[in-house]
């Protein structure tokens, strides 16, 4: 017989379907054929054959020869890593910006407070491809930077800015910014003006009220920041296909030309599953952590 808590529970069940099914329909099936299509023989013409093969994970490690043997490369690891370097200087270059940003934002009266956090969105307001070809109008040769320095008499000939890793940072930092700055303020607005007066009271220079209450205070917001900024930038394929003009290759260019350019989707589906995985061992990285966190503040 129904109890009404059995009642409740179907009731419940019955309100998560749409959301799994989404979540299945959206995210699992397409997810599930990248993983199947990287276990299969590329197709000559593009596309896949059926049948198992590991050819592409293999070739992420290795060059075949001319006379079919393999030895090691390291090329791709190479883009790995400069995946991982641009995205890690991205995320700290964007903390060093927006961390001040968010504290001050957060000090602000209600008013101005709300003219300020709406600056910081008014990036969003633009497709992220126009604002891309808006640094391109300021880096390149006869851009208006050059053009600017020229005038003045600072250069002579144009710098190289455009189709630089500089570039490339330049246009993450710009896109990824607020993606740090609204976590931060999120948390500085709890804090309570009370207890930096209080630490005032007490004799406590900026340095240690910056460090045993605002950093604290703020660490949660520079944790989920970083997580925005740092995995996104892991697999951006905008900034290093038009500001670094393809030659600064990270994980994002890499799929998109084997998709595209090179026709070999097993290979670039192996190397979005490389992308997955350490995105995933990030996700879980911060999950220990916090479990720890939490772990030693109940003990």
């Amino acid at each position: 017989m129904s109890t009404p808590a059995n009642q409740g529970k179907l009731a419940e069940r019955a309100g998560m379907l749409p959301a799994a099914l989404f979540v299945a329909a959206f995210l699992l099936v397409p997810l599930g054929l990248v993983v199947a299509y990287s276990f299969m023989p590329a197709n000559s013409f593009g596309g896949v054959d059926p049948g198992f093969s590991t050819d592409a994970y293999r070739n992420v490690l290795y060059e075949q020869r001319l006379d079919g043997s393999f030895r090691l490369s390291a090329a791709y690891l190479l883009i790995v890593w400069r995946s991982i370097y641009v995205a890690g200087l991205t995320t700290l270059i964007v903390l060093a910006i927006s961390l001040p940003v968010a504290i001050y934002i957060a000090r602000q009266v209600p008013r101005r407070r709300t003219f300020l956090l709406l600056m910081v969105t008014i990036p969003f307001w633009a497709n992220i491809l126009i604002r891309t070809f808006a640094w391109i109008l300021l880096l390149r040769d006869t851009g208006v930077i050059n053009g600017f320095l020229t005038a003045l008499g600072v250069i002579s000939s144009p710098l190289p800015l455009l189709n630089t890793t500089g570039a490339v940072l330049v246009g993450l930092v710009y896109t990824f910014a607020p993606f740090m700055v609204l976590p931060i303020y999120g948390r500085m607005e709890r804090l309570q003006q009370s207890q930096l007066e209080a630490a005032h009271d007490l004799y406590a220079n900026r340095w240690q009220v910056f460090r045993h209450i605002v950093w604290p205070a703020a660490l949660p917001g520079v944790v989920a920041g970083s997580l925005l900024t740092f995995i996104p930038c892991l697999g951006s394929l905008i900034a290093p296909e038009l500001l670094g003009g393809g030659k600064q290759m990270m994980l994002g260019n890499l799929i998109y030309r084997q998709f595209s350019e090179a026709r070999n989707w097993p290979f670039g589906a192996a190397i979005a599953v490389l992308l997955l995985v350490i995105v995933a061992l990030i996700g879980l990285v911060q999950v220990y952590l916090a479990r720890r966190k939490f772990a030693g503040k109940v003990a």
